[in-house]
């Protein structure tokens, strides 16, 4: 598999990534997401006392951390707003579909 070949698949809740594995899914360096996690921008994943672990919603945040500081040269704080507002619209769209205003 080339560098740049997207990989897709499903991502359960059930399994924790590692470090290493949440850096190979979004094809950054370990320490990239050392870097957030210690700046608070990523890291909703547990917490175990030998090491980060990370679930899905961790890792869809990354991606597109990761897109955004690679695609638009945005600083890690900026990306991280992005994704905050990205979120809070998924979320808010939730609410209005259950609440019947908004179509499906």
């Amino acid at each position: 598999m080339a560098q740049d070949d997207i990989v897709t698949g499903v991502v359960l809740d059930d399994v924790a990534l590692t470090v290493e594995d949440l850096a190979r899914a979004c094809a950054v360096e370990a320490q990239w997401v050392v870097e957030r996690v210690e700046a608070g921008l990523l890291g909703r994943g547990s917490m175990d006392s030998v090491e980060l672990r990370f679930v899905s919603a961790d890792l869809a945040r990354a991606r597109r951390l990761a897109a955004l500081e690679r695609d638009f040269d945005a600083d890690r704080e900026l990306a991280a707003l992005v994704v905050d507002l990205i979120e809070e619209v998924a979320r808010l769209k939730t609410r209005l579909r259950a609440a019947g205003l908004l179509p499906d």
